[in-house]
């Protein structure tokens, strides 16, 4: 496949950029510091730009089968980056031609699934603690949703920095009960694969550890 990052150079986005090349997959990755990436081979491409230049996005989408937008906020101040990047993606596939897009949310915001006291004790602390994150993510998945792209929204709780494990639960009818963390390249392999699995069109996908 050839794939588009954005967020290349975080938690996720870093570990899609890692895996994707290890499997013989194209890669552009966007990002606004490149020494930050820690990623190279004949089969990457960097491309240094803002999310509001959208002439270098529309270039960096184009001709890809699949775009995955990795971004998210590293501390807990008010915040629209996860926002802000399902604007960019969506404008610039527009303008690109590109339709599917996979966006990384969490499943933090959302309680479908969920046993009694995760959805009335942790999840209500969890919201307080974390409530602009939330917003963003919130924000950003109804922004995909309401699109005519091939959008999936996976849904991860908790990240790690843990190794690759393989071992992953998913649901498309709410959050996976019993697992409340997964490791960051677990959710990139997730990812990758889903990337050109045509069922999870237009679904949104809750992962855990398995």
């Amino acid at each position: 496949m050839k794939l588009t990052v954005l967020g290349a150079t975080g938690g996720v986005g870093s570990e899609v950029v890692k895996q994707a090349l290890a499997a013989g997959h194209h890669v552009t990755a966007v990002v606004r510091d490149p020494s930050r990436l820690n990623a190279e081979g004949d089969l990457l491409e960097v491309v240094v730009a803002k999310l509001s230049e959208h002439g270098a996005l529309t270039e960096a989408v184009s001709g890809r089968d699949a775009v995955i937008s990795a971004l998210g906020a590293h501390d807990r101040k008010p915040t629209t980056v996860v926002t802000d990047g399902a604007h960019a993606a969506l404008a610039a596939m527009r303008s690109a031609g590109g339709k599917r897009l996979l966006l990384v949310s969490a499943s933090g915001p959302f309680v479908d699934g969920d046993a009694f006291f995760t959805r009335n004790v942790v999840k209500p602390i969890l919201g307080r603690v974390l409530k602009h994150n939330f917003a963003d993510m919130v924000a950003a998945e109804r922004i995909v949703n309401a699109s005519d792209l091939d959008w999936t929204i996976v849904r991860p709780p908790r990240l790690l920095n843990g190794p690759h494990t393989g071992s992953i639960a998913a649901r498309t009818d709410g959050n996976v009960r019993g697992s409340f963390t997964i490791n960051r390249a677990d959710v990139a392999d997730y990812l990758l694969r889903a990337a050109s699995d045509d069922s999870l069109i237009r679904q949104t996908v809750s992962i855990a550890h398995g």
